[in-house]
């Protein structure tokens, strides 16, 4: 008799997972049933805001499988139901379609739980008004498209300055919006030192993008229609015809926490290296809705990215179909832009080594994305962490232009090998002039830091 799989979400991680327990696995040995609240499966969270801005023409360039194509590969994919309650002991879920209020239970051999997170919402008067949109899912995006679509006038108001926020303010300032950015943060992007923030804050500024620091908003203003009209800070409104928040997402855990799973600090699931949550054999978890070991602080964090979900679910899905494989963590590595500005980090910010205990020192350099003779070179400034007593590499941020950001994955490479910032200025790396100056600005900042921890005492 086959055993019964149930997967609750059905975007990377859980769709990566039954996909793969699918390979491993034939119908006649793996049952498997999926549940999706949504209206969509494998898609591209990250491109929404590229869908928005205009830059990917139609909503189903970001769709990977669509529901019927997971059908038609022999999953019972059941999109429009919500998963209520797990209930551990008995082995079951309960479920509701949300289309016609039904409510049933299944019962599983082996649990994946991919449910994501969730854009923060604060609890603000007006949060829920129409016009206030969050942005995770591609049901989010389409309701935002609806709301630009449908409303004449042309401020936006993006509360946040994360990831989300600046690729929005990008999207928003393509569709000729006046865009104006709000942030408790002393910069924008607070996954960078302040330092860095602000060279990304300087070039949003040039962009016609109005930035507001140190602000916290207070409230959503509605008018008689009861549509947004505003955003209130202690100090100011900024008129609004949308909003759009980017203040961060957090662990859409409800569902485990009530089922009485392990969570960690950030209210993520807790794992181990196989993606089982912790002591529960036939129970695996995955995607935004988990904690996941930082290699560098050594530290559990919650880093929502595709491509950390994806992995997860490749993983799961080999544990399920009776394989064996591991997440052994991150380095925290993150690249985006807005408009033509790259902003990349990996490994730790000066406040996270200071939270680990880690003595450290800094270094910045400037330099250019090609020779600076040759056509077209653009500035790009690095910062870089080591750890002051041994010269590890600690963390590198990256703002530049054309071809700045992905330089950040020498970096991630050498946190996970663990390298010192000497061996870092060792590594032989392309060279062309128009590719980049004889020394890379990688290792240009890799020298600097040499110089530093050697001055500390090394």
């Amino acid at each position: 008799m086959a055993e019964r799989l149930v997967v609750i979400g059905g975007d990377a991680t859980g769709m990566s997972a039954a996909s793969q327990a699918r390979r491993l696995k034939g119908p006649g040995e793996l049952e498997i049933v999926a549940f999706e609240r949504g209206h969509f499966t494998s898609y591209s969270a990250c491109g929404i805001p590229y869908w928005v801005g205009g830059d990917v023409p139609e909503r189903d360039d970001l769709i990977a499988r669509t529901p019927e194509e997971h059908r038609a590969r022999g999953i019972d994919l059941r999109t429009r139901t919500e998963v209520l309650e797990i209930d551990t002991a008995g082995r079951r879920v309960r479920a509701r379609d949300l289309e016609s209020g039904e409510e049933y239970g299944t019962s599983y051999d082996k649990l994946v739980i991919a449910t994501g997170a969730r854009p923060v919402r604060p609890r603000l008067a007006g949060i829920d008004a129409p016009g206030v949109h969050g942005v995770q899912t591609l049901d989010d995006g389409q309701a935002l498209l609806d709301t630009l679509r449908s409303t004449p006038g042309r401020r936006a108001v993006i509360v946040g300055a994360g990831y989300i926020g600046v690729e929005m303010a990008e999207a928003l300032l393509h569709r000729d919006y006046e865009v104006t950015v709000v942030t408790r943060g002393e910069q924008p992007m607070s996954t960078l030192d302040a330092d860095m923030g602000r060279l990304v804050r300087e070039a949003m500024d040039g962009m016609g993008i109005t930035t507001v620091t140190g602000a916290e908003v207070t409230k959503i203003l509605t008018g008689e229609d009861g549509r947004v009209r505003a955003v209130a800070t202690e100090d100011a409104e900024y008129p609004a015809d949308v909003v759009i928040l980017g203040i961060g997402v957090e662990p859409q855990t409800e569902l485990a926490r009530a089922a009485g799973l392990p969570l960690g600090e950030y209210g993520g699931l807790l794992t181990d290296l196989a993606m089982r949550v912790r002591g529960h054999e036939d129970i695996w978890a995955g995607g935004d809705c988990v904690e996941v070991l930082d290699l560098v602080s050594g530290r559990e964090r919650h880093i929502a990215l595709g491509t950390h979900a994806n992995k997860h679910g490749q993983i799961i899905g080999s544990g399920v179909g009776g394989g064996y494989a591991t997440f052994p963590g991150v380095v925290g590595t993150a690249v985006s832009k807005v408009c033509d500005l790259e902003i990349a980090r990996t490994g730790l910010r000066e406040r996270d080594a200071r939270e680990a205990g880690l003595q450290f020192v800094t270094a910045t350099i400037e330099s250019t994305n090609s020779a600076g003779y040759y056509p077209g070179a653009a500035l790009m400034t690095v910062k870089m962490l080591a750890e002051r007593r041994t010269g590890r590499l600690l963390g590198v941020q990256i703002v530049g232009r054309d071809g700045a950001a992905k330089r950040v994955d020498i970096a991630a490479v050498a946190l996970t090998a663990g390298m010192t910032v000497e061996q870092l200025v060792t590594l032989d790396l392309g060279y062309a002039p128009p590719f980049s100056p004889v020394w890379d600005p990688v290792l240009v900042a890799a020298r600097k830091a040499v110089s530093a921890v050697r001055a500390a005492g090394y």
